[in-house]
């Protein structure tokens, strides 16, 4: 299936990936895999993920990073709205 971003995820993707350079250009290169990964992974079996409190979105974990990519599936596509670290505030 085609995953399209909305520009909030690609601005959260460019915050992590900044953020974690920072620190260890290294670990930035790691997580970014494991983002990039979990999208391939969403985009191959969409409906594989949980949903979440709203029905229209479904979130793909990755454990290892505490991540969340949160994605809405449609008829022809997946959206990626959003992906934040689990220990953020609830995503509302």
């Amino acid at each position: 299936m085609i995953v399209r971003y909305r520009k909030q995820a690609l601005d959260d993707i460019d915050a992590i990936y900044n953020y974690i350079h920072e620190r260890s250009p290294v670990g930035a290169q790691n997580v970014m895999r494991a983002i990039y990964a979990g999208v391939h992974l969403v985009g191959a079996r969409p409906m594989a993920g949980p949903g979440t409190s709203d029905p229209t979105v479904r979130v793909k974990v990755l454990t290892k990073y505490r991540y969340k990519i949160f994605y809405a599936v449609g008829d022809d596509a997946v959206e990626i709205p959003h992906v934040r670290h689990m220990s953020r505030t609830p995503w509302l």
